[in-house]
C-alpha cells in the first residue's frame, strides 16, 4: 500500500510539470509530438527490458482477452496524449487542469459502477456538486468544456483498464507502446518522405533532444502510475490525483497568464468543493487501527 502511494504520488508530480515540457516544444505540431512520444518511449522501454532480461510476459499477450484489453488501453492513452498536447500548446492549460480535477471523481464512478466499490452518501454528493460545476462552466461559456471532459474520461478509462490488467506496470506499458508503434513509425516515415518531419527540419538541437527525451519523460511516470494503480484502491488513487491538476492550474494562471474570469472561478470553486467534500468524507470514515491488549 505504501509503495503504491509513493509510486502514484511521483507520477502525478511529474505530470503536474508537463505543461512546461510541451510549451518548450510548442513549435512542433501536436500529432508529431504524439508520434515521437510513441517511438522514443518504445525504444527507451526496450532498453530497460533488455537490461532486465524481462521478456517472458510476451507469452501472455497471445491470449485474445489480454491482447484486446491492451489495445483498448493503448487507444485511450493515445487519445488522452493527443488532446492534452493540443490543449497545452493552444492556451488551454487551465481547462486541462479542470479535466484532471474531474478525473478523480470519474475514477470514483468507474469504481462504483464497474468494480462494485460501494459509495457513501457524501461521496455521491461530491459527484453531484462536481456535475453542477461542469454544468455552470458549460452555461457561462456557451459550450461544453470538451477538453476537460475528454481528458477526464479517457484517463479514467485508462486507469481502470490498467488496474485490472494481466501484465505488470513495465510490461503493460511496453506492450501498449508496441501496439501504437507501427502507427507512429508509419506516420514519421510519411512525414519524412514529404519533407515535413519537424525532428529533421528544426534548426534547434534543443528541440531534437527534447523530442528524444519524450521517451523517458513519458514512460517513467506511466510506469509509476500503473504500479501505484495496481496496489491501491481507486478511491485513494482519486485523492492523490489532486496533485497534478493543482500544479497545472497554478502554471496556467501564474506562468502562462491564461484568462481566468470570475464566472469561470465559480465553476472551479464548485469542483474544488466537491473534491474537498470527498476528501473530508474519506478522512472521517477511514478505518481505525485495532487496539491491542497490553
Amino acid at each position: 500500500m505504501n509503495t503504491g502511494i509513493l509510486s502514484a504520488t511521483l507520477a502525478f508530480l511529474c505530470w503536474g510539470l508537463f505543461p512546461l515540457y510541451f510549451h518548450a516544444i510548442g513549435d512542433v505540431p501536436p500529432l508529431q509530438i504524439l508520434a515521437n512520444r510513441m517511438v522514443w518511449s518504445l525504444l527507451f522501454l526496450v532498453i530497460v527490458l533488455a537490461v532486465r532480461r524481462q521478456w517472458a510476459w510476451l507469452n501472455l499477450v497471445r491470449r485474445p482477452r489480454v491482447f484486446g484489453s491492451f489495445v483498448a488501453s493503448a487507444l485511450l492513452l493515445s487519445i488522452n496524449w493527443l488532446i492534452y498536447i493540443w490543449a497545452v500548446n493552444n492556451g488551454h492549460v487551465i481547462e486541462s487542469s479542470l479535466g484532471y480535477f474531474i478525473n478523480p471523481l470519474v475514477n470514483i464512478m468507474f469504481g462504483s459502477m464497474l468494480l462494485k466499490e460501494r459509495l457513501r452518501r457524501a461521496q455521491w454528493m461530491a459527484i453531484g456538486v462536481a456535475a453542477l460545476g461542469v454544468a455552470w462552466l458549460t452555461w457561462q461559456a456557451g459550450t461544453v468544456p470538451w477538453v476537460a471532459l475528454a481528458l477526464a474520461m479517457s484517463f479514467g478509462g485508462y486507469g481502470l483498464l490498467r488496474k485490472t490488467a494481466a501484465l505488470g506496470a513495465l510490461e503493460g506499458l511496453s506492450f501498449e507502446t508496441m501496439v501504437l508503434f507501427p502507427l507512429a513509425a508509419g506516420y514519421v516515415i510519411w512525414l519524412t518522405a514529404h519533407g515535413q518531419n519537424a525532428f529533421i527540419n528544426t534548426d534547434s538541437n534543443a528541440t531534437r533532444w527534447l523530442l528524444v527525451a519524450a521517451g523517458p519523460i513519458t514512460a517513467i511516470p506511466l510506469v509509476l502510475f500503473a504500479a501505484g494503480a495496481r496496489k491501491i484502491p481507486m478511491s485513494v488513487l482519486g485523492l492523490l490525483q489532486y496533485l497534478s491538476p493543482t500544479m497545472q492550474f497554478l502554471l496556467g494562471v501564474g506562468l502562462f497568464h491564461e484568462a481566468f474570469t470570475a464566472a469561470r472561478l465559480v465553476g472551479f470553486v464548485l469542483i474544488w468543493l466537491a473534491l474537498a467534500l470527498y476528501a473530508a468524507e474519506g478522512l472521517l470514515n477511514r478505518p481505525q487501527p485495532v487496539a491491542r491488549e497490553a
